[in-house]
């Protein structure tokens, strides 16, 4: 809600685009100790499209290049420099800084939505800058642990994890989003975090 909110609502009162920098100070708070544990668990985009997309989604595969980091850090330093560039323009006037932050969220909710129509809801999470930063800054802590006596190579983790990751394999985990649905998922408890 807070994503419709910021994105709706700041059009007629831009200082709901503060909200924006609260939650990117939890993140940058969190993303150290716990990696992309915000993304899974916290981030209102996310909410958004795992409720409200996931039923329109077409659910294909998400493309590998999409997780590329080749494709990832030109969108962070894209969506960054466009921000500070805005900010720039807008002489410290406080409306005007709230509309920057309101426009960012429109745009790239606007991106997640179309992709996540197209194809899976958490596409835009792939390549999502905030995302990409918090796996810079901690993407190997709070890992996925498999027992791999107890695994029973059900693939069920992989099955549910909407990050689309090759769970069973403990492959691509720094994009692991922490959401908890392959440990839930297991028959056998083979997987826990730590």
């Amino acid at each position: 809600m807070i994503v419709l909110i910021v994105s709706i609502g700041g059009i007629f009162y831009p200082k709901l685009g503060y909200i924006l920098l609260l939650v990117f100070a939890t993140l940058l708070t969190i993303a150290p100790f716990r990696g992309r544990w915000f993304c899974g668990n916290l981030c209102p985009r996310g909410s958004f499209v795992d409720f409200w997309l996931a039923p329109l989604s077409r659910r294909l595969a998400i493309p590998l290049f999409l997780r590329s980091m080749w494709i990832r850090i030109p969108i962070f330093i894209a969506l960054m420099g466009f921000m500070i560039y805005r900010l720039l323009g807008t002489q410290g006037v406080v409306d005007r800084i709230g509309m920057v932050f309101v426009t960012l969220c429109i745009i790239t909710t606007s991106i997640a939505i179309l992709f996540g129509v197209i194809i899976a809801p958490r596409t835009w999470c792939t390549f999502c800058p905030m995302g990409t930063l918090q796996r810079i800054m901690g993407g190997s802590k709070y890992q996925l642990k498999l027992d791999g006596d107890l695994c029973i190579d059900c693939k069920r983790c992989q099955k549910v994890c909407p990050m689309q990751l090759r769970v069973f394999e403990l492959q691509d985990l720094p994009d692991c989003i922490k959401c908890g649905r392959c440990v839930d998922a297991c028959p056998k408890d083979a997987l826990i975090f730590h």
